[in-house]
């Protein structure tokens, strides 16, 4: 079925990516991911390509595109090289910290920090996850107390991407302590250097060994008063305005890693022979292929019509949710039953099959984990039926 999402623009900009991908990413992932950190220069070369910056505002140095299918092409083909890891970051500090400095930023913050991201020379980060405090936001205990004309900061995250090449970092605290957590807190920027913030392990994980994961501490962090984010005590509804693009930008990466996965094995499976035949001429290998196949084409047609939704100021935070869920499941279930189809070859990490087995699997944990999702889907179906 031809698919009708994308414009000449789209595909020329998928011509910028991929050249970019194939001459500064796929040649140093292999170090990178040895290295647990890519290596700082590749985001000023994305600027500079304009790989990245494509949605902040054309006055402060970006493209001046709000078009998130701009953020689909990009998925598409990091997916299709299997070099997610190593470019993960822009996810964050390309595709989330400009929002908020955009909706949100006073005319100073934006000069400084969209400036600096659409250069490539700042990185961003936010702070949001704590030890204690995964996907249920509202349970924070990061503190900011007045002090005269500042704010002292006092808290710990941790799995915080671009946590060690960060420039500056959205730090979410609670200001209101009488308050719910919903009513009494606000955001924060933080910069690097700051007294009392400091960089905590590189942290080590399962998958996605590129990207750049880190704890973050705030010991009597102070910080003026015009570091404030937005409105004060109004940090968890900014949060909540925010999160249907984030988790778009989930939700379309899973569906480009399925699409990729599905890829590499049919082409795979077609070569490799067995018995006198291809691995690809069993039924059993073209009735897996098919299955999967339909069921990704089926999550494209949601997806895509998300992506239209979302560029119209029209996707609920609970669409969002579906599709962070139903894709992340999804990719995940598609790169474990592909992962079988390589055989032994599915072990090695030269072939990126076993690369996406590793990387795939955070997509249903991070963004809010998929039970969340499903209880924030469940109990807007509740709210339907109590109208009736």
């Amino acid at each position: 079925m031809k698919r009708n999402l994308y414009t000449e623009d789209h595909e020329a900009f998928r011509g910028t990516v991929a050249a970019f991908l194939d001459r500064e990413v796929v040649p140093y992932v292999d170090q990178w991911e040895e290295d647990h950190l890519v290596d700082r220069s590749m985001w000023k070369k994305a600027a500079k390509s304009g790989i990245t910056g494509m949605a902040i505002p054309e006055e402060f140095g970006g493209g001046g595109v709000e078009d998130f299918r701009f953020e689909m092409v990009r998925s598409e083909e990091i997916a299709r090289r299997g070099v997610g890891g190593a470019t993960s970051g822009w996810g964050v500090s390309d595709g989330i910290v400009p929002g908020y400095l955009t909706a949100l930023g006073t005319r100073a913050q934006k000069e400084k920090y969209l400036t600096g991201l659409a250069s490539g020379e700042m990185i961003g980060a936010i702070a949001m996850t704590e030890p204690n405090a995964g996907s249920d936001l509202q349970a924070i205990t990061t503190k900011a107390v007045r002090d005269g004309d500042d704010w002292v900061i006092n808290g710990a995250k941790t799995f915080i991407t671009n946590g060690i090449h960060s420039d500056f970092v959205i730090v979410v605290a609670r200001t209101d302590h009488e308050a719910k957590p919903s009513q009494g807190t606000s955001l924060f920027i933080v910069e690097d250097g700051t007294p009392g913030f400091e960089r905590g392990r590189k942290l080590k994980k399962l998958g996605m060994d590129a990207q750049d994961t880190a704890e973050l501490s705030f010991s009597d962090v102070r910080v003026p008063a015009d570091a404030v984010l937005g409105e004060l005590n109004m940090g968890f509804i900014h949060l909540m305005v925010n999160l249907p693009t984030e988790r778009m930008l989930i939700g379309s990466g899973t569906l480009a890693g399925a699409r990729a996965a599905l890829a590499w094995t049919s082409e795979y499976v077609f070569d490799r022979p067995a018995f006198g035949q291809t691995i690809g001429d069993f039924q059993n290998t073209r009735f897996e292929l098919a299955e999967l196949e339909t069921r990704v084409d089926a999550l494209e047609a949601f997806v895509d019509r998300c992506a239209l939704a979302l560029n119209a100021g029209e996707l609920s935070a609970v669409d969002a949710a579906k599709a962070k869920y139903l894709g992340s499941d999804l990719e995940i279930e598609v790169v474990n039953r592909c992962l079988q189809l390589f055989g032994g070859y599915g072990y090695m990490l030269e072939y990126p099959i076993a690369r996406a087995f590793k990387d795939t699997r955070i997509q249903a944990i991070f963004g809010g984990a998929n039970e969340v999702m499903k209880e924030l889907i469940g109990r807007d179906i509740a709210k339907r039926q109590a109208k009736r």
